[in-house]
């Protein structure tokens, strides 16, 4: 893994490939990486678990993170994240098929950065993939983060 990449949390597998394509084809120079439920992506994040032995010093990017997870959900993944010195400024994306407006709401309230609904045509997302990419790797201006565990 290098050191600029970007965190997918996604159980979906039509939308991890078509994340990881949209990628490619949006010639985004971050590597993407994958982890499935809320409970990994929180080990990924702290480096805890199976993950204990991952660069501390080394914070996504972003994270794109779905809300309809297994282990914990989205918000609970977003609400731990928030709540750490080392991760309450890391840039969360909420990416769902969720418009309902308690998702939104809480979603804001926990603190995320932005809520994307995902689009239903694959060409839609990976247009959409290729604009989030775009924004918050090029034209935005994140704070800077030390690591997980600092």
């Amino acid at each position: 893994m290098s050191n600029k990449f970007v965190l997918l949390v996604e159980d979906n597998e039509d939308d991890e490939l078509l994340a990881v394509r949209a990628f490619k084809k949006s010639n985004i120079k971050k590597e993407l990486v994958v982890v499935r439920d809320g409970a990994e992506a929180v080990d990924f994040i702290f480096c805890t678990g199976k993950y204990a032995l991952r660069d501390k010093n080394h914070l996504p990017e972003f994270v794109l993170l779905d809300l309809k997870l297994p282990k914990l959900d989205g918000h609970q993944v977003l609400s731990r994240i928030r709540k750490s010195e080392a991760t309450k400024l890391l840039p969360v994306i909420i990416l769902t098929s969720s418009e309902e407006e308690h998702d939104l709401n809480k979603s804001y309230l926990n603190g995320a950065n932005s809520y994307i609904v995902k689009p239903l045509e694959a060409v839609n997302f990976i247009d959409l993939i290729r604009n989030v990419g775009l924004y918050w790797l090029e034209l935005n201006k994140s704070p800077i983060t030390k690591s997980a565990m600092a």
